[in-house]
């Protein structure tokens, strides 16, 4: 038999530059993966424990390295399990293709078993290109126009495969009307704003004495561009949690997060600014961002979709951020120091506050220690990932970034259980970094926890075993506790909250990884340093108190007031709430506070 569909779609794949898919199997999809094994390696196949694994490491892929990330699954569910993570890479702007396999097509549209329409489904997550593949001489250009959309379009496409297709004998398409005759190969342009439009935009900025910018994902290739330019306007920066890798910590003027999970410098700084920069981000809470009339305001971003979407810009600049940048600056005054010596006195002051909170006492361990302790001890050039949840408040605002470093999450979509599948994505993409993962004990029990078996299945391939991942056990769904006390009023409810004490560390034991339990404060820092000098991956388990609230750098009276409701109206935990670490934030809110 000569080359089937299946065998054709791997060789363009791999014509295309793919060389690693994440995925599992099934009959729907039996005739592309009999090819990848007639490939001999060719495209290297990761099998994860679930199809939502997949798509999580395929968005991660993407993420950090740039190319197209590729995911597979079966018919039914097992194309349906990869919607949630492909939604993730959809929302934070990362090209990935997924490919799923479909009933035989005569039996489409006879309610056939795990025949599911899946055109319908991936609709929305896949909107710019989705289409089932009916006829051999149709697959050449369905695989070109979707990688090619994928990567242009920085989004995720969908192509599905009838089982019978992928067994059929492959035909390139005829030399006759209705046919399409597509090819491979795509360059992302040099995209740059007009010298008019770069004028403007410095007349605004070179005008404003207080200059802010706020600095996304879109900017992570710009750390130098960002910087020179934040030098010439006498900028403090903010740090979307996407962009956390964008800029190092180390330098004054940085004030780290912002939003919710953000850092009081940034508050201040969009508070006390008259001129915004944002630069690459989707940054999506506009009430962090300056009052509206307060600032006037610039924005970049390649994607015109993003512009004046979270403030009213004066000038919208659609381009790549550093190109951007460096057009910019020739045009650019040089600014005075005086704005920047005031952000740094509350950079300053910030991580002094971060450090006297870490080493506060909890009951066992305060979770900002478990951050606080990390940050120093990260290796060179490491890779960190982190779940959603309370863990990502310490994550964004204790870790301290320096250059070299890379660092996701789910952003957009805020999804639980993506810890574990970004780490193995990065580390199978740059095996001889470290990599670090943090992640709640509620999104470790939801899938992180089966993953950890994709760890222990191909570690030993890795250059480096220095795979670590951290789990906050708290027993609690702490974040959401605590948005029911501070944004409605509620007092937890144990029913939905609590959740079960799993041992962890002895999990990863179990399965031929090393795991680590920490149920002292004094023993966090000599953890880290055993779990990252470890010759295999680990898991280390911290024990950690619930009732260390992860709120807002900025605490509102409409929020004090909803966990004064909550206390009253009778919160099981009302003890926990009202001592330790929560009496130090509070006291902000009394009399003699700084919180206005």
């Amino acid at each position: 038999m000569g080359m089937t569909v299946g065998d054709f779609i791997v060789e363009r794949l791999h014509a295309w530059g793919v060389r690693r898919i994440f995925g599992y199997p099934g009959d729907g999809i039996n005739g592309a993966f009999g090819a990848l094994n007639r490939a001999k390696g060719s495209l290297e196949f990761i099998q994860t424990r679930h199809e939502e694994m997949a798509a999580f490491m395929a968005s991660a892929h993407a993420k950090f390295t740039g190319e197209l990330g590729v995911c597979i699954a079966t018919s039914g569910p097992g194309a349906s399990h990869l919607v949630t993570g492909l939604y993730d890479a959809r929302l934070d702007h990362q090209p990935v293709l997924a490919i799923a396999g479909q009933q035989a097509r005569t039996a489409i549209g006879g309610h056939y078993q795990q025949e599911v329409d899946l055109v319908s489904l991936f609709k929305d997550v896949a909107g710019e290109f989705v289409h089932q593949a009916s006829a051999p001489a149709q697959v050449r250009h369905l695989v070109d126009r979707a990688v090619r959309i994928a990567l242009a379009n920085r989004t995720v496409t969908a192509l599905i495969l009838p089982n019978d297709l992928q067994q059929m004998t492959y035909e390139d398409p005829p030399r006759r009307h209705g046919t399409i005759h597509s090819g491979i190969g795509f360059k992302a342009p040099r995209v740059v704003p007009h010298a008019g439009d770069l004028k403007r935009a410095a007349d605004v900025l070179n005008a404003g004495k207080k200059v802010a910018m706020l600095v996304g994902a879109g900017a992570l290739g710009a750390t130098d561009e960002v910087i020179a330019v934040a030098d010439r306007l006498g900028a403090g920066a903010a740090k979307a949690l996407l962009g956390k890798a964008t800029l190092p910590d180390d330098l004054p003027w940085v004030t780290g997060s912002i939003g919710m999970l953000g850092t009081k410098p940034s508050w201040k700084l969009m508070s006390g600014c008259d001129t915004l920069l944002m630069v690459g981000s989707g940054f999506p809470y506009s009430e962090f961002l300056p009052e509206e009339g307060q600032a006037k305001a610039v924005q970049i971003d390649i994607n015109p979709n993003m512009l004046s979407l979270r403030y009213p810009m004066d000038v919208n600049l659609v381009g790549d951020a550093a190109e951007t940048l460096s057009a910019l600056l020739p045009l650019l005054d040089q600014k005075d120091d005086d704005w920047r010596q005031e952000i740094g006195k509350e950079v300053k002051a910030w991580w002094e506050t971060l450090e006297e909170r870490a080493q506060a006492k909890a009951n066992p361990i305060n979770p900002q220690r478990v951050t606080w302790e990390l940050s120093p001890r990260l290796p060179e050039g490491c890779i960190l990932t982190c779940d959603s949840g309370s863990c990502a408040n310490w994550f964004a605002r204790d870790i301290r970034m320096r250059r070299g470093m890379s660092a996701s999450l789910s952003g957009g979509l805020a999804s639980m259980g993506a810890c574990v599948p970004y780490a193995i994505a990065a580390k199978f993409a740059h095996p001889g970094r470290p990599v670090i993962g943090l992640v709640g004990d509620g999104a470790m029990q939801m899938n992180n926890m089966a993953e950890l078996i994709t760890v222990a299945k191909y570690w030993k391939r890795w250059s480096t075993p220095v795979f670590v991942i951290g789990v906050f056990n708290n027993e609690d769904l702490n974040q959401v506790t605590w948005e029911q006390r501070v944004m409605e009023g509620d007092p937890k409810f144990d029913a939905s909250q609590r959740i079960p004490n799993v041992p962890y560390h002895r999990f990863a034991e179990l399965i031929g990884l090393k795991g680590l339990y920490v149920d002292r404060p004094e023993d966090v820092g000599p953890a880290w340093d055993e779990a990252l000098a470890a010759d295999r991956p680990v898991v280390v388990e911290f024990k950690t108190d619930p009732e260390v609230p992860p709120l807002p750098p900025h605490i509102t009276l409409t929020q004090m007031q909803h966990l004064t409701e909550a206390l009253v109206k009778g919160d099981p935990h009302e003890t926990g709430i009202v001592t330790g670490t929560a009496r130090q934030l509070l006291g902000a809110l009394l009399p003699g506070g700084d919180e206005k």
